[in-house]
């Protein structure tokens, strides 16, 4: 063994005390920690011929990396729809990494009957009947991916082939009806070999990114056979949803495929304010949930459900002797891309046993009511407009005079320091997003971005480019 390896395997409990301690001093200073860190980025070195331990080598990122990571775990971090981690999820994503499994296949199994009772404890969260049957991947793009591959073999069915053995030229032409579809089912209709062609945008409801059922009934009966619905269960904007209940009715009657994007939407099943939200949620026939989100789970992780577990074994499965049953419960290998990965249900399986429903129910009603606070300071603010009412956990707005793409980016970057918000268009305005998700958000964050907006766009020039 090289004797550094030696060295670190000697010295191990005394190196996971000094990662532990610097772990926790990094954590212990997300509240006041910029929330974007400004500085340069260290210049990269050449790979070392010998290396000297890991002592160095955590000293090394304190000192030249660790000083620009943003605060992406902390309270005032409200771009994308990004979640923290739980104190449980932490502890279990530490142990995923030390007890090292890729419980893929029955032969070594603990970890996939793990991930079983996971996926059931994620049914009930959502209330999702026992038809729906799930495994984890690696974030909302995957899981979407995952629903719209089953969605192509069921639309092969319908036509008497199979596009897992024949190939999607079998397949011919398909149509995915969509009003607001997320970027990343454009994504996953490249990769499935269908074509981002194949997403058909259907006019939304007036002011609203939610889906005008009419026409869509009037898009399906112009299609030609079967095709696929993708309905939005919290849009990115301004988490609008669609009417599932109508739209799993029109599934019905035209013989379609309803895949539901619930990224972070579906834990309004959660909330008795929120939960008629999702009303229909579990008519999906497949469906999509990221936990990274507003789980509060490590990156990468998400859930998906479907129906068809017979179709989505058919489109992964993957026949080799070492790697497990493919029979009426086959074995995670053959239900997504991956043949490998980390036991990634284990850090899930420790926030939902730690905090129940419960305790993450707290934390959608904290968030919500954070991103009210801050949209009514929005609506009341001299110099900024709310795009939209704030239905669950996303403040949508934009400057009230003058909102270029340049102004907005410029008041992003006075705030960085102590919030963080994401560019988007809405309804063809420049605007900016804030995305509450996090479980240490307080109601003294909420204020203390308050306040920082009020200061910012007081201090914003008046008008013009203000960036160089």
């Amino acid at each position: 063994m090289h004797p550094h390896l030696a060295a670190d395997l000697a010295a191990l409990p005394d190196l996971l005390e000094a990662t532990r301690e610097q772990a926790a001093a990094f954590l212990d200073g997300l509240a006041e920690a910029p929330v974007v860190p400004a500085g340069p980025t260290p210049e990269p070195r050449p790979l070392p011929a010998r290396g000297t331990g890991l002592q160095d080598a955590l000293a090394d990122f304190a000192a030249r990396w660790q000083p620009g990571l943003s605060a992406s775990a902390g309270p005032r971090y409200l771009g994308f729809v990004t979640g923290g981690v739980t104190p449980a999820a932490l502890a279990g994503d530490w142990l995923t990494a030390a007890a090292d499994q890729n419980s893929m296949s029955s032969l070594d199994a603990t970890g996939q009957h793990l991930e079983r009772e996971t996926v059931g404890w994620l049914r009930t969260l959502f209330g999702l009947s026992d038809a729906h049957e799930g495994a984890l991947v690696s974030g909302a793009t995957m899981s979407n991916t995952v629903g719209l591959a089953i969605a192509r073999e069921w639309l092969g069915e319908r036509r008497g082939i199979s596009p897992a053995e024949d190939g999607t030229a079998a397949l011919g032409p398909v149509r995915v009806l969509s009003g607001a579809a997320h970027s990343s089912v454009a994504k996953a209709l490249s990769l499935l070999g269908l074509g981002r062609s194949a997403l058909v945008t259907v006019p939304t409801l007036p002011g609203r990114e939610a889906v005008d059922p009419a026409a869509l009934e009037r898009a399906l009966r112009d299609a030609d056979g079967p095709c696929v619905i993708v309905a939005n269960a919290g849009t990115v904007n301004t988490v609008d949803f669609d009417d599932l209940r109508a739209l799993a009715a029109l599934r019905d009657r035209y013989d379609c495929w309803l895949h539901i994007d619930a990224a972070f939407g579906a834990f309004a099943a959660l909330s008795p304010h929120h939960a008629h939200l999702v009303d229909g949620l579990d008519l999906a026939d497949s469906l999509c949930v990221d936990l990274h989100k507003w789980l509060n789970v490590p990156y990468d992780s998400a859930v998906q459900f479907t129906r068809r577990r017979d179709l989505q074994a058919r489109v992964f499965q993957n026949a080799a002797a070492y790697l497990g049953s493919l029979g009426d419960t086959p074995d995670l290998v053959h239900l997504t891309p991956e043949n490998s990965r980390r036991l990634r249900a284990l850090a899930t399986w420790f926030t939902l046993r730690a905090y129940g429903r419960e305790g993450h129910r707290d934390i959608v009603d904290r968030c919500a009511e954070g991103a009210r606070t801050l949209g009514a300071a929005v609506a009341s603010l001299d110099g900024l407009e709310l795009l939209s009412p704030v239905r669950l956990n996303v403040v949508c707005f934009t400057l009230a005079r003058s909102a270029t793409a340049e102004r907005l980016a410029a008041l992003a970057d006075a705030l960085a320091t102590e919030v963080f918000l994401t560019p988007t268009v809405h309804a063809g305005r420049p605007a900016l997003r804030a995305a509450f998700s996090n479980w240490r958000t307080t109601a003294e964050d909420v204020q203390r971005i308050v306040t920082a907006l009020e200061r910012a766009v007081h201090n914003l020039p008046a008008d013009g480019p203000t960036r160089p």
